[in-house]
């Protein structure tokens, strides 16, 4: 196992104020669940002896007293133990989010949607196991037994022997069959729920073009086939819990067998009496109940340790190539910039993957299987003036969206990129994504309402200046058409439009007052007809005291923007500049 995931798990743990607690309601519950079963037989033996009543009371409020202990100490353990392990797995999806953020979106694109779903909720779910299956479980049996079996020996040392030989055999066994049954079945079954969840999403994101070209039957086919492979591995591992209860139960058995036979040469005897014989014949059965949960923790330990791993490499141990590196010391800007210059010198920027992503950016899209990546960007010398309206042009291929992920700092670049006179090396990429705003080609909207998808912008924005900046993209008589602004929009906005869909995201961008935005085809998704309309309303909305780089390989009509580039697919090519 690698130190990084070593370091998941040990976070997993909770701190001992919070772990202490649940140990010690676990130890008394144990402890409990033997005092009743002993209780319960003295009392039923010393009671079959019929003596006054008054020789019974005790026996009789210590059962009340085990038994009422072991379901509140149980319950309060319970409580105690989930409440401090959902600490963790927030700590744990919080760390994970934060070593994702230096990285995305651009480093995460060869990474799988559905799997990495996976790793963040169920990954990170399971490690629970670690505090309510493992360390609390195998402490407070280990303890609860080797004072049950010292309770025994001050009893019977022989009983005390035969019944520890026969625990130590019998979790010894179910230990090993519970190795040979699931442990291959253990280690796959994280794997195989991030295979199946990433073939869902997969499919069903693609699904129209699918079921268009009658080419979803492969998909489900397979989807069915890994359905299958993570049933078997549930089952097996189920299997192997059943069969480990049950021996368990077995060698409870043979452990009150073994512990009655030492056990009865001292009744013959009179050494011991009756009511001592029977809870040295029983609290055996009660000590492998406890015992029960060390086979089973061996079990969720190798759950844990994949899932711990796969959850160390959800974020690679370095930062991609091509990913930019916040500054050690960042340089601040100046406050109250309004909308700075651009000044790039030789740009050049490469993506910082190939094969293997499966989404897509401005159009250039490239799946699983596919070796087709977003075009590099070449040497590019370009200014954009405060208030300008820059077209940039060129066919697909030629890094368009490329240059547009350099601007907002998703991507890493060669040469020289100034905003505002500083560097943007030197700058925060957090701070540099306060300035410049990108409308990307398909903007992504969340499953919610209008309201919720503009919220997020800015959080405090009162329904009045939502609907006002809805009006500014002209989009204030569609929502109240459809209800207002908690009209639902649909999964990534399946129930709007693409028109709609990239005036919801000015809107967004509107409200976190960029000061330069970047609208990566805008009209990809429009009609031809409503294209040069739709490129009217989203220049004016933007208003002159915003720059606006207009990201497009169809062009503009030439009244709406001050200047035009064409970028050329070779990098070698030069970048051809001409007034609009």
């Amino acid at each position: 196992m690698s130190d990084r995931a070593s370091a998941v798990l040990r976070h997993a743990v909770p701190p001992l104020r919070r772990l202490l607690p649940q140990v010690l309601l676990g130890l008394a519950a144990g402890l409990s669940t033997v005092a009743l079963l002993a209780a319960s037989a003295w009392l039923i033996v010393r009671a079959a002896e019929q003596p006054p009543v008054l020789y019974l009371s005790l026996g009789v409020v210590g059962v009340r007293a085990f038994a009422l202990g072991r379901a509140v100490f149980r319950y309060l353990e319970r409580l105690a133990g989930h409440d401090a392990a959902f600490q963790q797995l927030a700590a744990i999806r919080t760390g994970v989010f934060e070593r994702l953020l230096p990285i995305a979106p651009d480093g995460l694109a060869a990474t799988r949607r559905g799997d990495l779903l996976t790793r963040f909720v169920g990954d990170v779910d399971e490690l629970q196991s670690v505090s309510l299956r493992i360390v609390q479980p195998v402490v407070s049996a280990v303890v609860v037994v080797v004072v049950a079996i010292a309770g025994l020996a001050w009893l019977a040392p022989a009983s005390a022997l035969a019944a520890a030989g026969c625990l130590v055999a019998g979790v010894i066994v179910a230990i090993v069959a519970q190795q040979v049954i699931a442990a291959r079945a253990d280690r796959r079954l994280a794997p195989l729920r991030g295979e199946l969840q990433a073939a869902v999403v997969e499919h069903v994101q693609a699904l129209d073009v699918l079921v268009a070209f009658d080419a979803a039957a492969p998909g489900r086919a397979r989807i069915r086939r890994l359905g299958e492979r993570l049933e078997q591995a549930i089952r097996r591992r189920a299997s192997a819990a059943g069969i480990t209860a049950a021996a368990m139960s077995a060698v409870g058995g043979f452990a009150a067998a073994a512990s009655m036979w030492a056990a009865e040469p001292l009744l013959a005897g009179g050494r011991i009496d009756a009511p001592t014989f029977a809870v040295l014949c029983l609290v055996p059965l009660a000590i492998a109940e406890v015992s029960a949960a060390l086979p089973s923790a061996m079990g969720f330990i190798r759950v844990v340790r994949t899932s711990a791993e796969r959850i160390a490499d959800a974020v690679p141990d370095a930062i991609p190539g091509g990913v930019p590196l916040p500054p050690r010391a960042p340089v601040e800007l100046p406050t109250g910039l309004g909308a700075p210059a651009l000044r790039l010198r030789g740009v050049s920027a490469r993506w910082p993957h190939v094969a293997g992503a499966d989404d897509s950016h401005g159009g250039e899209s490239w799946g699983e299987d596919s070796s087709i990546a977003p075009a590099d960007l070449g040497a590019l010398d370009l200014d954009i003036e405060p208030g300008e309206r820059l077209l940039v042009e060129g066919p697909s291929g030629s890094g368009k969206t490329t240059l547009a992920h350099v601007l907002v700092r998703f991507l890493e670049y060669e040469g020289s990129y100034r905003l505002g006179g500083a560097e943007v090396r030197d700058l925060d990429p957090i701070e540099v994504r306060r300035i410049v705003g990108l409308v990307e080609q398909r903007p992504w909207l969340f499953d919610e309402d209008i309201r919720q998808n503009l919220l997020f912008a800015r959080d405090t924005a009162s329904d009045e200046e939502l609907l006002a900046v809805l009006a500014r993209v002209g989009l204030k008589g569609w929502v109240v058409e459809r209800g207002g602004l908690g009209a639902p929009v649909g999964e990534r906005g399946a129930l709007v439009s693409g028109g709609q869909a990239q005036r919801i995201a000015l809107a967004r961008a509107m409200l976190a007052d960029f000061p330069v935005l970047v609208l990566d085809e805008p009209t990809a998704s429009v009609d031809p007809d409503r294209a040069d309309a739709l490129l009217r309303d989203l220049l004016t909305a933007a208003g002159p005291d915003r720059s606006v780089v207009l990201i497009s390989h169809t062009g503009a009509p030439r009244e709406l923007i001050d200047r035009a580039i064409s970028v050329e697919p070779s990098p070698s090519s030069p970048v051809l500049q001409y007034d609009a």
